[in-house]
């Protein structure tokens, strides 16, 4: 099963290492897209959703699974 996974993050940021390298374990492809400046970063969460504030935001086959605590549960399922 092939999946489309894209990682949007941002530098600096904790969450998103910990995200990449949990897909990095599981030998999983992602593209990664960074969103750095504060204004791209502000639309990008507006088109998400209300309750999107943060990065890392994971999309696997163009669903929003959420932060790294979504792609857990996503992957968490996927392996069932």
């Amino acid at each position: 099963m092939s999946l489309k996974i894209v990682v949007y993050s941002k530098s600096a940021c904790p969450q998103c290492e910990s995200a990449k390298m949990l897909l990095k374990t599981r030998s999983l492809a992602y593209e990664e897209i960074k969103i750095d400046d504060e204004a791209e970063r502000m639309a990008f969460y507006e088109k998400c959703g209300p309750s999107v504030r943060q990065m890392p935001q994971v999309f696997i086959n163009d669903q929003r699974v959420g932060g790294l605590a979504g792609l857990q549960a996503a992957l968490a399922q996927l392996s069932q």
